[in-house]
């Protein structure tokens, strides 16, 4: 397939964050997703944004919306997934969630360990409404790039795979466009056909 011919992947990007939404600081986890985004998929994307509170019942909201009625074959969320009383986002998730997928936390834990002792922390998760998958990442770009994108060796080589290997495959299996990756930045791996 020619990146022409590749179909359009809507991406619903949800930043939960008090302070950003309110305008104390700018929001940095919806560009670094984007930017990611941008190196790592070869199908042309769409792009459905909300910056919003640290209130459970307006992060469900959004990601009702965005699976729903905006049709997102994916939806990344950003913070509100640690300890602290605000911290709203994965309760959230799972409200609104027909299929809980628990494979994405323990794997982004897994592989924020390899930088931070806090990666125990976090609470993290991922689940499927519909045809949309939902994933919950960190707040801060840096540790998105690395849990999407995976731990590589000195020589760029894989240690531990990053969560986007596998995102274009379950795409697949829950009836949505078909992702095609840019390998040097995530390899989408798919079972070899008989």
């Amino acid at each position: 397939m020619t990146e022409s011919t590749l179909a359009t992947v809507t991406i619903g990007l949800v930043s939960a964050s008090d302070r950003a939404s309110s305008g104390v600081y700018a929001d940095e986890g919806i560009p670094a997703l984007k930017d990611w985004l941008q190196s790592a998929v070869k199908n042309p994307i769409h792009f459905v944004e909300a910056l919003i509170p640290d209130e459970q019942s307006e992060i469900e909201n959004a990601l009702k919306t965005m699976a729903d009625k905006q049709q997102c074959d994916v939806v990344f969320t950003t913070g509100g997934t640690g300890p602290a009383p605000r911290d709203v986002t994965p309760e959230a998730t799972l409200n609104v969630v027909e299929k809980e997928m628990p494979g994405f936390g323990e794997q982004m834990r897994q592989i924020s360990l390899f930088y931070v002792p806090t990666a125990i922390l976090s609470r993290q998760t991922a689940g499927i409404r519909g045809k949309t998958l939902i994933v919950n990442l960190p707040g801060r770009p840096k540790a998105i790039a690395e849990t999407l994108g995976g731990v590589r060796d000195e020589h760029g080589g894989i240690k531990v795979h990053g969560l986007f290997s596998a995102i274009p495959y379950c795409v697949d299996l829950i009836g949505g466009v078909f992702i095609e990756t840019d390998e040097a930045v995530s390899k989408a791996f798919r079972p070899k056909k008989k």
